[in-house]
């Protein structure tokens, strides 16, 4: 605007002095006309280069000169004209270069909303959503919207449109085109758009931080819950002592056939089931356990299979069929066997229950390893665990519930008949109690798997004599590497072939391995598949045998087989040994190795 005004004062200047030029003109062609005459009559040029050299009249000089002035004058203001829009254009081009590339490589979702449809969205917007640029102008924004966050995000929306301040920043469920939900962080203001209103959006992905944020908040929520039960279940166990222990003495001193017998173990039966009850509230409030035990959850598991609990399961489900995959050598857990024995009938009887009519429920026990952390319905941490899982083929688990089926007293079966909705919880606080994990995953309509990821312990039962076949393992001094990047794995396999008589050397990574064999030799290295940071097993291999050709070594891993692996067996390693090991497997695999 301020130059628009420069240039129309320039131009109404450039006429007012055109104007008073023409009049100065004419008033100096009047008062000199008869002396310009006589110059023209008696000294007038004789040649062109008197023209030139301005030896004509005065009025022609100055009408030259101006002519010229004007001349340069109107050429360095129209040069300076297009120069400046030159310059103006380039930075305008340069600014939305700038602009563009802001937008375009921005982290958050930008674009405008102008009569409910996006306009201008940026590749992030695209990609938040899921939906091709095309779809996502194409349509109202509110089809993106979880439908129980519409009317929020309609409303504000309008809201803002109207001139009003609603909030500009709150969350909401985005819908996109997979069927995924996640939440988003809002942040929008108020613009004019082509004379209209409309609003610059930003959407921010806070999906993870939002799943961080209710884990919190469940884990807080148990917590709570489970303080109350405890204090609940303290006073019910004072309360229950006469009603369980006083039968007892009543039934002692009553004949055989007397009429009050019967009345009388109904109330025992009743107090023992509150009892019961009592005792799984103390499980959730993670008060129940006192002694921790070396046992094998196999055992729990198949003396569960064949206890009087699951026989009344089986008649009351006769059309589910439970079936059991147990592996043979699964490691011990440091746990309670009578809490861990109520995990497996809650978890069974849950899944059979969930088979409305007919359906399968499996039980998988496996060990397993973890390199890396699991992200699923809690955050698993690496490390060697025993992993039940119980899954089955009934109706599933709605998503909606999925946050709170370990909520006490919550529960979709009939109160009184199914149980207590205290089952689930049970499962819960005896899996805290035993520093153990939850993952699950459900599908309505296909189904449940509960997976419980329960530490592994080194310790031996105390039942258990001295291993007899140690002296079968057992070695003659022979040199061995282990190179592990977790510093407990490197322990315990340290401790095991120090036990069977092995002289034992460690490596915290592929590079340390290398630079160890470049001084020394050894007779058998020990090599973990996957070390972070640094090389893998792969690599450090293929070092390893540039130094020392032909060198032997024993491949072990928590996952399965890999083409990495495979690579590494082709080019001369040896077995691979699956994490977690027993004594019996790294023993025997170090003296197949070391005989091969």
């Amino acid at each position: 605007m301020a130059n628009r005004n420069k240039r129309l004062t320039f131009y109404i200047g450039l006429i007012i002095f055109c104007g008073l030029y023409w009049i100065a003109d004419s008033l100096w062609s009047y008062a000199s006309f008869e002396r310009n005459l006589r110059v023209l009559i008696f000294s007038e040029p004789t040649s062109l280069m008197d023209t030139l050299l301005l030896r004509v009249s005065p009025y022609q000089v100055v009408s030259r000169i101006i002519v010229v002035a004007l001349f340069i004058l109107s050429g360095a203001l129209f040069y300076e004209y297009l120069y400046t829009k030159q310059r103006a254009e380039a930075a305008y081009r340069e600014s939305e270069k700038k602009y563009r590339a802001l937008v375009n490589n921005a982290d958050e979702a930008i674009f405008i909303i102008q009569d409910r449809f996006i306009k201008f969205p940026n590749p992030k917007a695209v990609e938040l959503m899921g939906y091709p640029l095309e779809e996502l102008t194409s349509q109202s924004f509110d089809g993106f919207i979880h439908p129980d966050d519409r009317p929020l995000v309609t409303s504000r929306y309008q809201e803002r449109v109207e001139g009003k301040h609603p909030p500009a920043s709150y969350r909401f469920r985005l819908a996109r085109k997979s069927g995924q939900i996640i939440w988003v962080q809002c942040n929008v203001t108020r613009i004019e758009w082509e004379g209209q209103p409309a609003t610059l959006t930003f959407l921010s992905d806070i999906n993870e931080e939002q799943k961080l944020a209710e884990k919190l908040q469940r884990a807080e929520k148990m917590e709570t819950i489970g303080m109350l039960a405890g204090g609940v279940a303290h006073d019910l166990n004072n309360i229950l002592s006469g009603l369980v222990g006083y039968p007892d003495l009543l039934l002692m001193d009553l004949p055989s056939g007397s009429p009050l017998r019967s009345p009388i173990e109904s109330m025992q039966k009743s107090g023992n089931k509150a009892a019961m009850i009592v005792q799984d509230m103390l499980t959730l409030a993670r008060r129940g356990l006192r002694k921790m035990n070396v046992v094998n959850l196999n055992d729990i598991i198949e003396d569960y299979l064949t206890s009087p609990e699951f026989e009344r399961l089986e008649l009351y489900h006769p059309t589910v069929q439970i079936q059991s995959r147990l592996e043979s050598d699964l490691l011990n857990v440091l746990g309670s066997p009578v809490h861990l024995s109520k995990m497996v009938m809650n978890l069974v009887s849950n899944a059979a229950e969930a088979c409305t009519k007919s359906g399968k429920v499996d039980l998988t026990t496996t060990n397993r390893y973890l390199d890396r952390p699991i992200n699923g319905y809690e955050d698993v941490k690496d490390g060697d665990y025993v992993v039940l899982q119980v899954s089955d083929t009934g109706q599933g688990i709605a998503p909606e519930d999925l946050s709170r089926i370990f909520e006490p007293f919550y529960t979709k079966k009939v109160m009184g008949r199914s149980g207590t909705g205290l089952g689930m919880a049970v499962v819960w606080g005896t899996v805290k109690d035993h520093d153990g994990y939850i993952d699950l995953e459900s599908t309505v309509g296909r189904g449940t798997m509960i997976s419980i990821y329960l530490p592994v312990t080194r310790k031996e039962p105390k039942t258990q004599d001295k291993c007899l076949s140690t002296k079968e393992l057992a070695g003659h001094g022979e040199r061995i590497l282990i190179v592990d990047d977790v510093e407990e794995q490197r322990q315990i396999c340290s401790q095991l072939l120090t036990r069977l008589g092995y002289v034992v050397h460690t490596a915290e990574s592929g590079e340390d391995a290398i630079s160890f064999m470049q001084a020394h030799t050894v007779d058998l290295i020990v090599l973990d598949m996957i070390m972070d940071p640094g090389i893998d097993g792969l690599d450090t291999y293929k070092e390893v045998i540039r130094i020392r050709p032909g060198q032997k070594v024993l491949i072990v891993s928590g996952f399965a087989e890999t083409e990495r692996v495979e690579e590494m067996q082709r080019l001369g390693a040896g077995q691979y040994l699956k994490k977690p090991y027993t004594l019996e497997k790294i023993g025997s695999a170090v003296k197949t190795e070391l005989s091969r």
